[in-house]
């Protein structure tokens, strides 16, 4: 896939000099991603591309480029615009304008993004919104067409199914490249009709796949390679990350607010030779964290850190990225590719001090310069949250049993710092037929309810090392199917949660002592929120604090720690409004045991 110029012929003859171009960067520190080389030229940009690049390497004679306008970057580095090659704009809580608003000026310039959060609230018109909403801005965003909505089919309702039918659909968009991450990695290696069939469709349409294989290895990650992803970002470990790389898979080394995996990614890597299928993404990365660390130049930066060397580094977040997706001339700094690029201060902090998109300088020294429209869509206002006659009851877990002790599953961590589960069998207290919690122990309910107004389903289970030791949390972002998750331990908090998320739309919720403690409103399909970064972030850091006193002191975001217990594709005990999960054999398990 190439992006096109409207303009081919006048970009020509601006290469040739017989037309002005457009714009110049004059004295740029250009670094060469093809051949890892720096060296002082200057950019001629005609129409958004790259016109001609003036240089004294290897001592030829340096031709001047004539152009309308000329930006002096007095030295300084220029780089290919950054891309993300892995994200879900949806995690950020911002709606797709927002986050471009705040992403810029860091330099990334190129997203790829999948919307499968929103397609479970909404379905297609959730996955339009997204691109539609998207379209104009000064920034690319690519959309992936959701592969596995809901997750796991069977395991869990949300509200839209997608199947061949569907991608078929949203394959059409403008700016939709390709099947987002396949997360039914049992699906793939079973053959089951409805993978089979997308990744045909995906196939038959030649679009790019995006893998999702956490802890794939040997015949089951040859078994899923063969079904068609070429991509994955659940790497956690350097071994990890090698075997799929050594596989000829694209790792796209992680660096989310809740997964920080680059660092055992780049040294796992270390004495790999060629580094062509090692890219750099977010995934899931919210607004507070953008503002106080960055986007993807922080991601670059890690790297570095890590041990990367920086042109490396920097060809990971821009032509590798590129080259994955398909995208020919993107990524680069060379005649006929697109203009996206951006001026930093030094290789090494990362620090974005202007950024050029379609040949357009949109961002100077950490502000955006240019205007994005601020086109209002209906969806934004609307309620997602149909939940209603609610009762204390609802929270009680029901006991085969009137009084006595009974034998059930838990979902167990291990640790407040992964996502990973076992299921664990443990003895518990029955009173009044209903499971009682021992008050000084961390053992707690959870609770799935249905919130998509097409099904009444609800379960309640059981949790260990989920890490809170007072009060309750709640929220309806809930990946993937994004249905309202509580863990609590008192009944009547866990109704107080509940009724305040329905109050406001969705969003996250805490409750300590009886009372709401504090809650963040995203009212845009109970997943995002019209309000600006800054405004985000002033919430969100009184409600970590709050969920630090709650216990939560390990984990970097406290937020996220409920957002993936209700994840099936993630091994190996989660929880769904059909019941307890186990991922490893794609079956609902019992709560209580004989």
């Amino acid at each position: 896939m190439k992006i096109l110029p409207s303009d081919k012929k006048g970009l020509i003859e601006a290469a040739i000099g017989k037309r002005l171009c457009d714009l110049v960067i004059k004295n740029a520190n250009i670094v060469n991603v093809f051949t890892g080389e720096i060296y002082i030229g200057d950019i001629g940009i005609y129409d958004g591309f790259i016109a001609h690049i003036s240089t004294s390497i290897d001592n030829k004679n340096t031709e001047s480029i004539k152009a309308k306008k000329y930006y002096d970057a007095e030295g300084d580095i220029v780089i290919p615009g950054l891309i993300d090659s892995h994200i879900h704009i949806e995690s950020t809580l911002m709606t797709p304008k927002n986050f471009a608003r705040e992403v810029i000026p860091y330099g990334t310039t190129t997203v790829v993004t999948d919307p499968h959060e929103i397609a479970n609230v909404y379905g297609i018109r959730g996955v339009k919104y997204m691109h539609d909403s998207s379209e104009g801005l000064p920034m690319r965003q690519y959309v992936l067409a959701p592969s596995c909505v809901p997750a796991v089919l069977g395991l869990e309702n949300s509200g839209a199914e997608f199947f061949s039918e569907e991608i078929e659909e949203l394959l059409k968009l403008d700016r939709v490249i390709g099947l987002g991450e396949v997360m039914d990695f049992v699906g793939v290696i079973e053959n089951s009709d409805r993978m089979v069939s997308i990744l045909n469709e995906a196939e038959k349409r030649g679009g790019f796949i995006q893998g999702h294989a956490p802890f794939l290895s040997g015949r089951v990650l040859s078994s899923y390679l063969c079904g068609g992803a070429t991509t994955d970002h659940e790497s956690r470990t350097s071994q990890e990350a090698r075997d799929k790389i050594r596989n000829g898979m694209y790792v796209d080394a992680r660096e989310s607010s809740i997964s920080k995996n680059v660092d055992a990614i780049v040294k796992g890597v270390s004495g790999f030779r060629y580094l062509d299928n090692l890219t750099l993404c977010t995934d899931d990365r919210e607004a507070d964290e953008i503002i106080k660390n960055g986007h993807m130049n922080d991601v670059v930066k890690t790297a570095i850190d890590s041990g990367l060397d920086p042109i490396d580094a920097i060809r990971c977040a821009t032509l590798n990225s590129a080259r994955e997706i398909g995208v020919t001339n993107l990524g680069g700094i060379a005649p006929g590719y697109v203009a996206d690029l951006v001026v930093l201060d030094s290789l090494h902090d990362m620090k974005v001090k202007a950024v050029i998109f379609e040949g357009k300088l949109v961002a100077k020294n950490g502000k955006l310069i240019t205007e994005i429209n601020d086109k209002k869509f209906d969806l934004e206002t609307e309620n997602s949250v149909h939940i209603s006659n609610l009762s204390l009851d609802d929270f009680e877990l029901k006991a085969p049993i009137e009084n006595g002790k009974a034998k059930v599953n838990v979902i167990k961590y291990n640790s407040q710092l992964s996502s990973a589960t076992e299921i664990i069998e443990e003895v518990v207290n029955i009173k009044n037929g209903t499971v009682v919690l021992d008050d000084n122990d961390d053992l707690k309910f959870v609770i799935v309810i249905n919130r998509h107004g097409k099904l009444d389903t609800k379960s309640i289970g059981l949790v260990r090392g989920f890490g809170i030791n007072k009060g309750a949390i709640g929220s309806t972002i809930s990946h993937d199917s994004h249905n309202l998750t509580i863990v609590y331990s008192d009944i009547n908090e866990a109704f107080k949660i509940a009724e305040d998320l329905i109050s406001i739309g969705g969003g996250i919720s805490c409750a300590v002592e009886g009372e709401i403690k504090e809650h963040i409103q995203l009212e845009v399909a109970g997943l995002m929120t019209n309000k600006s970064a800054s405004e985000i972030a002033i919430v969100a850091e009184r409600m970590k604090e709050v969920l630090r006193d709650m216990g939560l002191t390990q984990i970097k975001n406290p937020l996220l720690r409920i957002v993936t217990l209700a994840l099936p594709v993630i091994p190996e005990g989660k929880m769904s409004d059909l019941g307890l999960i186990n991922v490893n054999k794609k079956e609902i398990v019992n709560i209580f045991n004989k």
